[in-house]
């Protein structure tokens, strides 16, 4: 019955999951986790984000079902709600105060005083605060004993009454000094591991990691956890990082459940269930794990294992978009590479966007010798991270600082960008960000005029002036700025220094989205998820966020993937690849299934093909060419999967018509003319190839061989059509060529042949003797010359 019930339980939950409830989601959690997501705490998950509109760093947040209408009436009630807000801050006071104090009566209540165990007072009530060593303590003490016990006084003064007693069990002192001394190995390993850069001091961090978590350490158990599924400085072990994933989830650990979720989607470990990872992942999910709200997000949009849903995948999305809008920084954010596996072997000569780290040092070569050009790129690389270059502020600015002694606007502009954020390496400084924001901005440069709008737009280091925010703003984005297009954008929508304009302000958050700005992509995802100033879709929207939380801090697992699978360790990638897959990245997906394709060992031989059958079919219903050809390719063997021409005819027709594939135009073709899952038919197959050709350069050698065996197929066919006996019998040859015919047949056929023998004597008569029968000449002295007499 207790299990039935826990069932009964778990079913019920995720019911009610499944019909709308969500945890809502804030920021909190260490940046240095670039997968593992972050957890929130109960306050936050309380508060919508989606209420109320404001404005912060070009991010707006909308209040949601607002129409156009409505903002209007706005403007006009907006004194009557300011005084409506200090009564209700008077009466909201008075409530807190109340609350407070019945909390701390509850507190008291809940809370007894704690009583003295062992001592010269068992069983009496420790008395705090009280005197020892002339100090005053108001909680239990380990200090004056060497074992560290917690102990507390009955009296005030320890000295005087000489009354005592231990505040806990030996047994619960054991544990929490295990406990204690678990949590200064865990800092000690992650200090090692957020200061170091190096792989050897990586991997020494995680032995202080792995000792932490055989203490029982939640947060080391997590860390070494993922390091155990990934390979990351550790040994890659799928069944131990599925034990402590399973011992975090009895402990209510939300990234246990995601990551146990994940081994059951993915069969790793376990025998793959989706209903047992709908489950983990929902129960994830409510403990406020941004990874859950991900890929239930993703679940829903796409409909895998669950009912499809857009306002369910909106729910999720906006949920993980808030997060990650919200830790969007002036800078930029990191960069995220996107580099797929297929395109890079098909195409060798293709640029990945990485650079190659010979052309890294002739850029440092060029910009120590002074190149302005080179210092501005790469201090734009190492601010920025990204194309194989990792984030480096230190470095950023040092370049930076060069190009802008020699009188660069960009490298000015950008110096006041880093000095406005502010970092470990620069001191936040709004007159310095000020001083070079001017000086770009006088130059002419659309970034420091950016910059400098900014400045008036918060009042950074000058009054606030919308009038002049709005002048520098819009400088910028003449000369096609995005933070100009974006910081517009967000003017008009708040009708801050201008009259509202919701059209303006979709314009230039269009504008900005086509430059790559993530508040862009968020701005115009609240405006179609709201419906404001635009016709609300919910479609739409989910796509929007989804960009957005792919732009996430998890992002950085893309280029460490990639990273793996160069170095020749697939199997740690393809597990990296398969959990972004489940996020609903469309590169991860066709990168997984591409590793997956080769036979990845760490997947049963029998069971790869129809695995990448499945992240083939989830890459291709987002739009992937490769993808969908390739799930052509897989029915038309038979590859994980029965053979169906038919079914492959349908994949190649929609790469073909919606992609215009040259190769799906080609396979379109092929089974034409052989009749495969489809009525034989040459002159189709005929304009298909054509077709291909016309699509593709590369396609036409091909085209050109396939023309030609399709001629000679259709002349043979036309031959065996028609009787050639019936054709030379109505043939009157006395009629066509006249009644001496045959003389003139006999006529040629004895100058060709005479033709023939006269050119085959000239050929024998030019035929030179070898060189080794020609007779020998004797070679002669010269003559004399004149010798002196003897």
């Amino acid at each position: 019955m207790g299990r039935r019930a826990r069932l009964g339980l778990v079913l019920c939950l995720a019911a009610l999951w499944a019909g709308g409830l969500a945890a809502a989601v804030d920021e909190e959690g260490n940046q240095d986790e670039s997968l593992e997501s972050k957890t929130l705490s109960a306050e936050d998950q309380v508060k919508d984000h989606s209420t109320g509109t404001r404005v912060v760093a070009g991010q707006i947040f909308l209040e949601s079902g607002k129409s156009d209408s409505q903002s209007e009436d706005e403007e006009n009630i907006h004194s009557q709600e300011e005084e409506k807000e200090n009564s209700l801050e008077e009466l909201n006071s008075l409530e807190m105060s109340n609350l407070l104090n019945k909390d701390l009566e509850e507190a008291e209540i809940q809370n007894p005083a704690l009583t003295a165990i062992g001592g010269t007072a068992d069983g009496e009530p420790c008395h705090f605060p009280f005197l020892f060593m002339e100090k005053e303590y108001a909680e239990c003490t380990a200090d004056g004993r060497e074992d560290g016990r917690l102990w507390c006084a009955t009296t005030y003064d320890y000295k005087k009454d000489q009354k005592w007693g231990f505040c806990e069990t030996e047994e619960q002192s054991n544990k929490r000094r295990q406990m204690q001394e678990a949590e200064d190995v865990y800092q000690t390993g992650m200090k090692i591991l957020n200061e170091s850069s190096k792989k050897a001091q990586k991997k020494e961090a995680y032995q202080y990691l792995l000792k932490a978590a055989d203490m029982n350490h939640t947060k080391a158990m997590e860390k070494v956890s993922y390091a155990l599924l990934f390979g990351d400085y550790l040994k890659q072990n799928i069944q131990s990082s599925k034990e402590l994933f399973e011992k975090l989830t009895e402990e209510g650990s939300p990234k246990g459940q995601m990551a146990l979720g994940f081994l059951y989607a993915s069969g790793l470990g376990v025998n793959s269930s989706q209903a047992k990872a709908l489950v983990y992942y929902t129960f994830g999910a409510l403990g406020g794990n941004l990874i859950a709200h991900m890929i239930l997000g993703y679940r829903y949009w796409a409909g895998i294992g669950v009912l499809q849903s857009c306002e369910s995948a909106l729910t999720h999305y906006r949920l993980v978009a808030n997060h990650v809008a919200s830790d969007i920084s002036l800078t930029g954010g990191t960069v995220v590479q996107r580099i797929r596996l297929a395109d890079e072997v098909e195409n060798p000569g293709m640029a990945s966007g990485m650079l190659e780290e010979d052309l890294i040092q002739y850029y440092q070569f060029l910009a120590e010798k002074g190149d302005v050009q080179a210092q501005v790129g790469l201090g734009q690389l190492h601010l920025h991270g990204g194309r194989g270059v990792e984030q480096n502020h230190q470095r950023a600015f040092e370049y930076f600082n060069q190009a802008a002694n020699a009188g660069n606007s960009h490298a000015m502009a950008f110096l006041g960008k880093m000095y406005s954020e502010g970092s470990d390496v620069v001191p936040q400084s709004n007159e310095t960000a000020l001083q070079y924001f001017k000086k770009a901005a006088d130059m002419g440069n659309p970034v420091g005029q950016s910059g400098l709008g900014m400045a008036y737009l918060y009042g950074r280091g000058v009054p606030v002036n919308y009038e002049l925010a709005l002048k520098y703003f819009q400088k910028a984005a003449e000369q096609g700025w995005v933070d100009g297009q974006l910081q517009l954008g967000s003017m008009y929508y708040n009708g801050i220094g201008v009259k509202r304009d919701y059209k303006q302000a979709l314009k230039y958050f269009n504008l900005a989205s086509q430059g790559g700005h993530i508040l862009a992509f968020y701005n115009l995802a609240q405006m179609h998820a709201t419906g404001t100033g635009v016709m609300r879709s919910c479609h739409t929207a989910v796509e929007l966020f989804k960009n957005v939380c792919e732009r996430g801090r998890w992002s950085e697992r893309l280029m460490t993937a990639y990273n793996s699978y160069k170095d020749g360790d697939s199997n740690s990638a393809v597990v990296q690849y398969l959990l972004l897959a489940e996020q609903g990245y469309e590169v991860a997906q066709s990168n997984a299934a591409f590793i997956l394709d080769q036979k990845a060992s760490i997947v049963g031989e029998n069971e790869t093909y129809p695995r990448a059958l499945l992240h083939w079919n989830r890459a291709a219903s987002q739009g992937y060419t490769v993808a969908r050809i390739k799930l052509g390719d897989y029915h038309f063997y038979g590859f994980g999967t029965d053979v169906d021409y038919e079914t492959a005819f349908i994949h190649y027709r929609l790469a073909s018509e919606q992609q215009h594939s040259a190769q799906a135009m080609f396979n379109l073709g092929y089974m034409h003319e052989k009749g495969l899952g489809i009525k034989q038919d040459i002159h189709l197959a005929k304009r298909f190839y054509d077709m291909a050709a016309e699509a593709s350069p590369d396609a036409q050698v091909p085209v050109f061989l396939a023309l030609c065996k399709l001629g000679v197929i259709y002349s043979l066919q036309y031959v065996r059509e028609i009787n050639i006996r019936e054709i030379f019998s109505h043939i009157d040859m006395d009629q066509l060529l006249g009644p001496e015919w045959d003389l003139y047949l006999m006529t040629i056929i004895a100058l060709l042949l005479g033709t023939i023998i006269a050119y085959r004597q000239r050929q024998h008569q030019a035929i030179p003797r070898p060189a080794g029968l020609r007779p020998a000449v004797p070679q002669q002295e010269p003559p004399p010359e004149h010798q002196p007499p003897q």
